[in-house]
């Protein structure tokens, strides 16, 4: 993006870049993001001109969200569940539908101790959240990925939730320990071959974290039989899917002897998160 003039106004970068990117509101976003002021301030100020800095800074965010980079990924940072959390490429941008996982997980009736594992963490939106909301949660997170796991860090810190732990690993691989009382996952579930992986902010981010096997279901098929050996007895999975999967995701339960499975559905009405509970009947006899 060139700016209008070199004292040109903010609010002729705005309407100049509104052109390009056809979304005035985004437009002023980028220039909040830019001149580092509430948006309310942008609106406020549209008059004044800007020091040419501040219109080269605007012009190459501009710049990158006209090719299509993410919002998240230029400014660096997305809220989620409250918070905000900071985002690379190296991480999936944070989703209101994931938000659906916190919240039923926070609904279930654990001890306020309970051992929480969060597969997958990527900016560890999921189980830092979790931890804020649940101080006294024993909680570990995992990733195959070291960048993803370096940003996760970073949202640690900034939160101030040193008890959570990272590890890094697939899956349930660097899971030593058993007895966990919650095992939750936003895992890969789009088909591997999905021409969706080309299209829009998904194409830039990690395909690591989005793609799985041909159907979209290998990870969701190992963790739901992995997660079974690091449960407790009463203990619950609840997976985050694609929009087309949820009965699949039961079925998987079902087969692996979970218990009480349900779905949730998100506020378009799609059912989003599936979940069950490991029960050792042979245990509860014996016990009985």
């Amino acid at each position: 993006m060139n700016p209008v003039s070199r004292n040109s106004t903010l609010a002729e970068q705005i309407r100049a870049a509104a052109l390009r990117l056809g979304d005035r509101n985004e437009a002023a976003r980028l220039a909040a993001l830019a001149l580092d002021q509430p948006l309310g301030w942008i609106f406020a100020h549209g008059d004044e001109p800007l020091d040419p800095r501040l219109v080269h800074r605007f012009a190459e965010m501009v710049d990158r969200r006209a090719q299509g980079v993410p919002f998240a990924y230029i400014a660096g940072r997305r809220e989620f569940f409250g918070r905000d959390f900071s985002v690379s490429p190296s991480v999936l941008i944070p989703r209101p539908e994931t938000e659906h996982l916190v919240e039923w997980s926070l609904e279930l009736p654990l001890s306020d101790d309970a051992r929480v594992l969060d597969v997958g963490t990527g900016s560890g939106c999921i189980i830092l959240s979790l931890a804020a909301e649940r101080t006294g949660w024993r909680c570990t997170a995992t990733d195959i990925s070291k960048e993803a796991l370096a940003v996760a860090a970073i949202n640690r810190e900034r939160l101030q939730l040193p008890q959570v732990r990272f590890l890094q690993g697939n899956l349930l691989e660097p899971i030593d320990e058993t007895g966990f009382d919650l095992v939750v996952s936003n895992p890969p579930y789009v088909a591997a071959e999905d021409p969706h992986l080309e299209d829009g902010d998904i194409r830039f981010e990690p395909e690591i974290a989005l793609a799985s096997s041909l159907d979209g279901l290998g990870h969701i098929r190992n963790l739901v039989e992995s997660a079974r050996s690091v449960l407790a007895n009463g203990g619950w999975l609840l997976i985050e899917h694609g929009y087309d999967q949820a009965e699949a995701v039961r079925r998987l339960l079902r087969d692996h002897g979970y218990e009480n499975i349900a779905s949730r559905r998100d506020l378009a009405g799609i059912e989003r998160v599936t979940g069950g509970c490991r029960r050792d009947n042979e245990q509860e006899h014996k016990q009985a």
